[in-house]
């Protein structure tokens, strides 16, 4: 790469499917649509939808009914969109326009932060021919990000909004199980977990591209408890459901939340972590927004004992959090870890 790219193209929010008004989100499911293609058939699959302010409600019944879609989201899919949220729609386009002034910054600027030390709290990284590119933040238990440009306070309060949901989302997750509230809080020793903003950069595809539908990030699952996603534009990400490549379509103004692997583990498989990639199918440039959810550094994360029986003996086995990073080199948010690794 060399030089400095054309300006991205920034949508606005009338002009952003995304970035609706979550006043004008309807209670209906959206879909997952099968990708069409000889190796599929055509079906439609309902899109599991979590209505935070009824999993938040005062009102024990709404409040009941979030808590048993967690539970049949996570069971059976596990993703799900997060609607009714409060995030304004304001703050993920100041944090869009911020990473779209990153990303557009000289070669020079950006190789700043192009390190191979995996521990550095900020980096940058390149790679292949899809020409993504991802800057990785250490979001907590400390704050980290580029100097340039200015205005960083609008990830700090992202990432902030971002955490707080997937707490509470978690609190929810743990009485579905039928646990205390807290019970993943205080287990995964939340107060200090490790979290990573993490943005993708995907250019679009020109018009005389013979590259038509390539993997922009390839099949994978995610370390972690939960990733939780936004994006600048609708299409791309793709979850594997029922052994079928599906496309995700998020309802308006939603949060996309992916499963990840330390709920898996903790679980002993009744929640599985998600298989998903990112298709390049699209002409016009994409911004996903991913936040990694994890557990603290220190947790030795291993199926725990509400979830082992005589007849479900343990299938993982335990790890620190920091060690099974560590056995990836620290990669996060580039799709190299693996259960496999674990897997008894």
């Amino acid at each position: 790469m060399s030089g400095t790219r054309a300006t991205p193209l920034l949508l606005t929010q009338s002009q952003n499917p995304c970035f609706q008004s979550s006043q004008s989100v309807s209670s209906t499911n959206g879909s997952i649509n099968c990708i069409s293609g000889r190796d599929h058939e055509s079906c439609h699959v309902p899109n599991p939808i979590i209505d935070y302010s009824m999993l938040n409600s005062n009102d024990c019944l709404k409040r009941s009914q979030a808590i048993n879609d967690l539970n049949q989201a996570c069971l059976n899919y596990g993703f799900f969109a997060v609607t009714n949220h409060g995030i304004p729609d304001s703050l993920i386009g100041s944090v869009m326009n911020w990473l779209s002034k990153f990303f557009n910054q000289s070669d020079e600027e950006k190789r700043r932060y192009d390190t191979n030390d995996p521990t550095d709290r900020i980096r940058f990284r390149w790679g292949g021919r899809t020409q993504r590119e991802l800057l990785h933040m250490r979001a907590h238990p400390t704050f980290h990000c580029p100097t340039k440009p200015a205005d960083s306070m609008v990830l700090t309060e992202y990432c902030e909004r971002m955490r707080e949901m997937g707490m509470q989302l978690l609190r929810g997750i743990s009485k579905s199980l039928g646990l205390e509230e807290c019970y993943i809080e205080n287990k995964m020793k939340l107060e200090s977990g490790y979290n990573v903003f993490g943005p993708n950069y995907y250019p679009a595809l020109s018009q005389s591209s013979d590259d038509k539908n390539q993997i922009g990030q390839f099949p994978h699952r995610d370390p972690g408890l939960l990733v939780l996603l936004a994006q600048n534009v609708g299409g791309g990400l793709q979850i594997e459901h029922q052994k079928k490549w599906l496309n995700a379509d998020f309802p308006p103004s939603s949060i996309f939340v992916i499963v990840a692997d330390h709920i898996e583990i903790l679980t002993n498989g009744k929640y599985k972590s998600l298989l998903h990639r990112v298709a390049l199918n699209s002409e016009v440039e994409r911004m996903s927004l991913p936040f990694f959810f994890g557990p603290s550094l220190d947790v030795t994360v291993k199926p725990e004992p509400e979830f082992v029986d005589d007849h479900n003996p343990p299938s993982y086995r335990q790890m620190t959090y920091k060690a099974y990073l560590e056995s990836n080199d620290h990669h996060v948010i580039e799709a190299r870890a693996n259960l496999n690794q674990i897997r008894l």
